[in-house]
């Protein structure tokens, strides 16, 4: 059976590009980077010559890139080390309830140190709007952190104006753009980010590995103490395979950015045009305009998100209904919820995410799949065998005589 992957936001294949570029320092090339004799400097420049890669591909200098071990840590780095840095300035920090779990339970986290945190709602596309940000700033605000893009269903914010509105203020700026790192154009100078995180594993290349960018100037403490790897700031041997990997596939994605871009966009919006055309009771989650390129995310009526899934995983699609990092969980998506959707309608969610190799017959055979895979769902609903014979009770139908956009 054929295996179609529309699984990337959690996780992508390795390129054969990035592995091989990897292997030697598994090898011969096996040294560790603070040692001073050949090997050691060996691996240390190939440290060096990666960062320097990296901080290329967001317009950065190669002493504010730091390498971590994921954007988990890299979020948890930011917040945590940025707000106990300064602490004394002020105690305030503002968020959205949209974010990944890494900055939402970092920001409860230090909550229960004495810090304040303002969860930014969010409208029906998932966009934090300027005018809410700006009226949430305080004297005492010292940091916001707003998302990049977001994990689940695909919505790009208005970084560049997010992160002005802070600066007027006098407050440090940080986005998670683990999603749209090796994606989306990211310029740190241009759009006013303070600080930064990303993770190779989005962009084919290994897991485990991530960086932090932090403009020269920012305050924070360390997250790790021991050694004096990454020039006193995170202490641990550098995992220099990953990094040398992170910094190929990054290269790889900025050479190939615009052209995967276009093919990504024509596949998606044939895949979102498809579902509204041929599926009823759907609806899309996120916006159509601002969204990236390779995110499709739909919430379906009268089914349950993981029978859809089960079956879909059958028929050799791999896709999921939200976050991986929370896939054990039984409560509908936070972001489902936070962009307006009722728990019922939240739990039939499905989101595709495209690879740089999908094609558009994985695309077409995915949707055939998903409508038969629906009409058996719902064909032992006994939801929508009471709506078939009284017309009543579709929350979808509502929405799209209320005029609710992308509603099928």
């Amino acid at each position: 059976m054929k295996q179609i992957y529309l699984d990337n936001a959690s996780t992508t294949r390795m390129r054969p590009e990035v592995l091989e570029a990897m292997l030697p320092y598994f090898t011969e090339q096996y040294g560790n980077p603070s040692s001073i004799y050949p090997l050691g400097q060996e691996a240390s420049d190939a440290v060096a010559e990666a960062r320097a890669a990296l901080a290329g591909c967001i317009g950065a200098q190669p002493r504010e890139v730091f390498f971590t071990s994921g954007g988990s840590e890299s979020d948890n780095w930011a917040i945590k080390g940025f707000a106990r840095a300064n602490a004394a300035k002020g105690r305030h920090i503002i968020t959205s309830a949209v974010e990944h779990h890494a900055v939402l339970h970092t920001c409860a986290a230090l909550e229960k140190e004495g810090f304040e945190v303002t969860y930014l709602p969010v409208d029906g596309d998932g966009l934090v709007s300027v005018e809410d940000f700006k009226a949430a700033i305080r004297p005492d605000t010292i940091l916001a952190s707003i998302m990049f893009a977001n994990n689940e269903i695909g919505t790009i914010q208005p970084i560049a104006e997010l992160a002005a509105a802070a600066h007027e203020a006098g407050v440090v700026f940080h986005t998670d753009a683990v999603q749209a790192f090796g994606h989306e154009y990211i310029n740190v100078g241009e759009m006013g980010i303070d600080m930064l995180s990303a993770s190779a594993h989005k962009l084919y290349g290994p897991k485990g590995m991530g960086l932090l960018y932090v403009r020269k100037g920012v305050k924070l403490l360390n997250l790790i103490d021991g050694g004096q790897q990454e020039r006193g700031r995170r202490a641990t041997t550098e995992n220099v395979s990953g990094i040398v990997g992170f910094a190929k596939a990054a290269q790889l994605a900025e050479a190939e950015r615009e052209a995967v871009h276009g093919s990504q966009l024509a596949l998606r919006d044939h895949a979102i045009e498809r579902i509204l055309r041929e599926i009823p009771h759907a609806k899309l989650n996120g916006s159509w305009e601002s969204r990236l390129a390779n995110n499709v995310n739909f919430s379906f009526e009268f089914i349950e998100g993981e029978g859809m899934l089960l079956q879909l995983a059958t028929r050799g699609i791999c896709v999921s209904s939200g976050s991986a990092c929370t896939s054990g969980s039984l409560d509908p998506s936070h972001v489902l919820l936070a962009i307006g959707l009722p728990h019922e309608i939240a739990h039939g969610s499905l989101r595709m995410t495209l690879g740089r190799d999908t094609t558009l017959e994985d695309v077409d055979f995915a949707i055939d799949s998903l409508k038969t895979t629906l009409a058996n769902l719902r064909s032992m609903s006994p939801l929508y065998e009471d709506f078939q014979k009284t017309g009543e009770g579709s929350i979808i139908a509502e929405m799209k005589a209320q005029g609710v956009p992308y509603v099928s």
